[in-house]
């Protein structure tokens, strides 16, 4: 393939590959977004904490 030829990709196996692998680019960047706030930045650090694995509760 040469480049561009992304767009030349059949919309059936384009669903396809996007089926499998996910959408890979976000539809808007983070330029474009809101900035977060304090309360969603905590809420993330919980979420974070919250999923860390046993061992790391260990002292050594």
């Amino acid at each position: 393939m040469q480049d561009g030829a992304v767009q030349e990709i059949p919309d059936r196996l384009r669903r396809r590959l996007d089926e499998v692998f996910g959408d890979v680019l976000p539809t808007t960047t983070r330029d474009e977004q809101d900035d977060p706030t304090p309360q969603d930045v905590d809420r993330d650090d919980a979420d974070l904490l919250a999923d860390r694995p046993p061992h790391h509760d260990r002292e050594r």
